[in-house]
């Protein structure tokens, strides 16, 4: 039996998304183990799915009585 993680197999590793690491104001983050770069994943690196923000899903188109006659 094979198990799916809640966002996919293929996540890269980010700070943004590490268990240590703490989002402040802005882009400004803090991680218990030393100053978090964008570039650059630490060794300490553990996946928290619960910090990802979900995307902003579209409007609803408008439907009129018309839109439903034969």
């Amino acid at each position: 039996m094979s198990l799916k993680k809640l966002f996919g197999n293929n996540i890269t590793p980010s700070c943004e998304y590490c268990r240590y690491c703490v989002k402040k104001k802005g882009s400004t983050m803090i991680c218990r183990y030393g100053l978090p770069s964008a570039d650059q994943v630490c060794k300490k690196y553990v996946y928290d799915p619960l910090k990802r923000e979900p995307k902003v899903l579209p409007a609803m188109p408008r439907f009129t009585a018309d839109d439903f006659k034969l």
